[in-house]
């Protein structure tokens, strides 16, 4: 396998997003470090990249809360991508009112977010995914769905027809549905199912493998060894993919009882969770303190960036918000090498240009205030 195509934003456009009526910044370096006071619009310049790819951006919002505050007026996200092709516009945006976005691709509408992959993949660490190994299993859930997207781009629609299927069939039990059409539902949900376990299952493993590669690096960042737990996934590892099929349609069918008075499906890869733990102590990430769990999400995300550029065959691009700040002056030189190193886009934000001081010399340090970014000037 050749070496991946280097992806890479020329420039981003804001109309009517979060705090910015209109903005145009040309994005033309490998390191980017947006600086600015709390409340500046940091984080929203990394929002509005999240969305330029497949999914509901890193906070997940609804689409009639993301527009300028006070203003009923569409709002939108453009960039210019160089990397697959010489240079691709790509644009999103929504209008008030109106179910779901608006997709464009060099100028022509496209029918999914799906095929926005095709050009940009994104990933992202936020302050908000510090709680991840103490948090529920469904934020990790979430957290490793992303993770498979960014390397499987039909994951996302695989992931959302299984949840359509659970809804479908729990409601079915709560209005005590006949067994044919819990059959007819049942018949749906198994293979699909069983095609979520697979996807998340292929990328744990391609995560394990990278990770171990990664250890020999020398990194300050502590190991991490994942794992794909559960009652679903002990039976999946041990059984062929329609073995494991024909195997939950079953207990589907001998959980009805159990189901309805539950009130919901309680077996299957939607009570599936990902296991880290910190190799070294060997101990679960939720016992470590919170500057190792801090460590380890890094060594995760760096290690998952590789994955992505190694099976798209395109590297992503990484978007960092307030990860600088939480690090040691050794574990930030660390990781501004390494992410030169791997030669990602990253776009990282703080609130102190001294964060940054140790960026390789060819980075760019902005300044964002007031609703606007300029090249940032300390003098």
């Amino acid at each position: 396998m050749g070496e991946p195509v280097r992806v890479a934003l020329r420039s981003l456009s804001l109309t009517n997003f979060r705090n910015y009526a209109q903005l145009t910044i040309a994005l033309d370096g490998q390191l980017i470090a947006f600086v600015g006071e709390n409340g500046a619009g940091k984080t929203n310049l990394l929002e509005a990249v999240s969305l330029l790819t497949a999914g509901r951006g890193l906070r997940r919002a609804p689409l009639d809360e993301i527009g300028l505050k006070g203003s009923a007026a569409p709002w939108s996200v453009a960039a210019r991508v160089s990397g697959v092709a010489e240079e691709t516009r790509i644009g999103v945006g929504h209008t008030p009112g109106e179910p779901g976005r608006r997709i464009r691709i060099d100028g022509a509408d496209a029918r999914t977010s799906d095929q926005l992959l095709d050009y940009l993949r994104v990933l992202w660490l936020l302050p908000s995914m510090d709680g991840l190994f103490t948090g529920p299993a469904g934020d990790r859930r979430r957290f490793l769905d992303r993770l498979v997207l960014a390397v499987d781009p039909g994951h996302g629609r695989r992931v959302a027809d299984l949840e359509k299927a659970l809804r479908a069939r729990n409601r079915l039990l709560d209005q005590g549905g006949g067994p044919a059409y819990l059959d007819a539902v049942e018949a749906q949900l198994a293979p699909l199912a069983v095609a979520v376990s697979l996807a998340r299952r292929e990328t744990v493993a391609l995560l394990v493998d990278r990770i171990a590669l990664q250890a020999g690096l020398g990194l300050p960042f502590p190991r991490a060894d994942v794992a794909l737990t559960g009652a679903f996934e002990d039976e999946a590892a041990a059984l062929p993919a329609c073995d494991l099929e024909d195997r939950y349609l079953a207990a589907l069918a001998a959980g009805r009882g159990r189901d309805r008075a539950a009130g919901r499906t309680l077996e299957g890869p939607h009570r599936s969770d990902l296991a880290v733990r910190h190799v070294a102590k060997d101990m679960p990430a939720a016992l470590a303190s919170t500057g190792e769990q801090k460590a380890l999400l890094i060594g995760l995300v760096l290690a998952h960036a590789e994955v992505t550029a190694a099976t798209a065959g395109m590297t992503p691009v990484l978007l960092l918000d307030e990860v600088a700040a939480h690090l040691d002056p050794g574990r930030r030189r660390a990781l501004f090498t390494r992410l030169a190193d791997l030669g990602l886009q990253v776009l990282m934000t703080g609130t102190d240009p001294q964060l940054f001081v140790d960026l390789p010399a060819e980075s760019r340090l902005m300044a964002v205030a007031n609703g606007a970014v300029s090249v940032y000037n300390d003098t």
